[in-house]
């Protein structure tokens, strides 16, 4: 990985795409089963911790078939901040941003940004309305 923090703890199995673009705070946690496609910069902010199976994607690739076709990808950064906690299975869009604090349910895909403190499930993860 490029950088760690003191005391990440990353299970077996893991996969990442290079490992060289994924940056980890001090006390990140990454469960099993983990993939993390680094084909742009991930930054994983301190004490965020993610369930099993959880997906971090980075390449976007052209909606149009034509284009796709062509074999160009693009990366899209990731960046995570701290105190995060991402429930397993979850998949984590290119491009995104999850502040600091918030919550991902189990299985949600996460297509846009999650502001600080908020918590979103589904798929599409939405904001989770609570009473």
């Amino acid at each position: 990985m490029a950088s760690t923090g003191p005391d990440c703890f990353v299970e077996a199995p893991f996969h990442c795409a290079y490992g060289l673009n994924i940056h980890l705070g001090a006390r990140v946690y990454f469960n099993a089963g983990c993939v993390v496609l680094d084909t742009a910069p991930v930054q994983i902010g301190d004490d965020t911790m993610f369930g099993p199976h959880v997906q971090i994607y980075c390449a976007q690739h052209a909606k149009e078939p034509a284009e796709r076709a062509k074999g160009l990808e693009i990366g899209l950064p990731v960046t995570i901040g701290r105190n995060v906690w991402v429930g397993g299975g979850a998949i984590l869009m290119p491009g995104i941003t999850i502040s600091d604090n918030a919550t991902i349910g189990a299985g949600s895909v996460v297509t846009k940004d999650v502001a600080a403190r908020e918590t979103v499930v589904g798929n599409p993860a939405r904001l989770l309305d609570c009473p």
